[in-house]
């Protein structure tokens, strides 16, 4: 095991949890553009499901990849908690450029599952109108307080948990996205760095939602293996469907702000948050090519 491919994996951690702690694109999606989706995939399923020499095989890239993805959560969520309120149009403006310019280098990558068979363009419409109808779902869910816990907020944790950890695992929407839908993103981003401060009130609460993940993890990881192994080309278009209708729900993300605020406008779209978000996501394709011009270790 070289340094060089150790740095690798946990970079690319990194570079997940920065995707995965904010709405827009998810872990998956970086992954995917970097070019080890499938190998992720196969050993968080291998780790959870598989036998004990697959579960051995699979370990230390999961290790390597999980301290970068901790380090990275942990470093947006301290940062995110402190200029989400303030700042939301200018994070609102980076996300919508990362997600933006993910959906061409999605296509680009996966040119070959997509070429001629247009006819499953019917799976894009399915998942550009879930988001959407997710987004108007949420003016039915007032989550309050979570280091107030409840059984019926506990459930909605767990429940939301599980929905954000396979929509994060699927390439295309982020599980950020999925929880500012349901109006849980900013209570756990705070939670989170509440813990990292030593306030503990937030624990149970978080405690939830990491069961709910790993449920989550165990029952998606499995059935996102076949997809992409039997269904492909439908796999594909629906990702695409889902990075465009997520667009909508960073543009309404203002709106589940503990002080709720206006959806974004052209006046308060920044140009310069977006041109970052896009410069960030065409860097990841071009890490990526030069590791693939390096012949690094996949």
């Amino acid at each position: 095991m070289s340094v060089l491919t150790t740095v690798k994996d946990v970079l690319r951690g990194i570079f997940m949890a920065a995707a995965d702690s904010v709405p827009g694109v998810s872990g998956g999606t970086i992954a995917f553009i970097l070019g080890f989706y499938e190998k992720f995939v196969s050993s968080v399923n291998d780790f959870l499901l598989g036998p004990v020499q697959k579960k051995k095989a699979a370990l230390p890239f999961l290790i390597k990849l999980g301290l970068g993805w901790v380090f990275g959560f942990a470093v947006c969520a301290v940062v995110l908690s402190k200029v989400f309120e303030t700042n939301i149009y200018a994070l609102s403006s980076l996300f919508l450029g990362l997600t933006l310019f993910a959906i061409p280098i999605v296509i680009r990558e996966e040119r070959k599952a997509l070429k001629g068979k247009l006819y499953w363009l019917i799976f894009t419409a399915v998942g550009l109108c879930i988001v959407p109808l997710l987004v108007h779902l949420r003016g039915f869910i007032d989550v309050g307080d979570i280091s107030a816990l409840t059984i019926p907020l506990a459930v909605l944790i767990f429940i939301a948990a599980i929905l954000a950890v396979s929509v994060m695992v699927l390439p295309g929407i982020s599980g950020s996205t999925l929880l500012l839908i349901f109006g849980l993103y900013i209570p756990i981003i705070t939670g989170v760095s509440a813990v990292l401060h030593l306030d503990f009130s937030y624990l149970p609460a978080l405690l939830i939602f990491a069961a709910g993940a790993l449920v989550g993890f165990a029952l998606c990881t499995k059935v996102i293996r076949v997809c992409f192994e039997r269904f492909r080309s439908q796999t594909i278009y629906l990702i695409l469907g889902l990075l465009t209708g997520s667009l909508y729900a960073i543009v309404r993300g203002p709106e589940t702000l503990s002080v709720p605020q206006e959806m974004m406008t052209l006046s308060t779209f920044n140009w310069l948050f977006f041109a970052i978000g896009a410069a960030v996501m065409l860097g990841l394709q071009a890490l990526k090519m030069y590791f693939e011009r390096r012949k690094i270790e996949t």
